[in-house]
């Protein structure tokens, strides 16, 4: 009985969890969608279309990049010229699939989206990124 119970509140902690952290992200990802929306003056049919298409191009990228990265983890002490060398080379095949993941997108994006306002979501969402990484700048700087 008691195995049950611990087992119970392992579960519930569990999910917890990943409820917040889904919601954080989820929270995180609606955001974006409404400052990029915003700023290159999508409709909401054409933010329908291109959202999915954009969320699921960011996770194959982080698919991509934490495969090269996994790669990275090297014990530096026992790492070979060989190691390093494939690990470099990981990474640039990584940037070679994300372009050709975001060449393959744009064309997707192409046939409902004008290239002006393309770029006008590729400005907003560095300007998105800018913006969190000086709220997270701001939060340290508060500690």
């Amino acid at each position: 009985m008691k195995r049950y119970f611990i087992l119970l509140i392992t579960i519930c902690i569990s999910l917890t969890t990943f409820a917040q952290e889904r919601s954080s992200k989820e929270e995180f990802q609606a955001k974006k969608r409404e400052y990029m929306s915003e700023k290159a003056a999508l409709t909401p049919e054409e933010a329908d279309k291109f959202f999915p298409l954009y969320f699921e191009l960011q996770e194959k990228k982080a698919a991509t990049n934490g495969k090269a990265w996994q790669k990275a983890k090297l014990k530096e002490e026992t790492a070979t010229d060989a190691d390093y060398e494939a690990v470099v080379d990981g990474f640039v095949e990584a940037q070679i699939q994300n372009s050709m993941l975001d060449k393959d997108f744009i064309q997707k994006c192409k046939t409902f989206l004008s290239a002006k306002k393309i770029y006008k979501l590729y400005r907003a969402e560095i300007k998105f990124h800018r913006n969190m990484l000086k709220i997270m700048q701001k939060n340290q700087n508060k500690k």
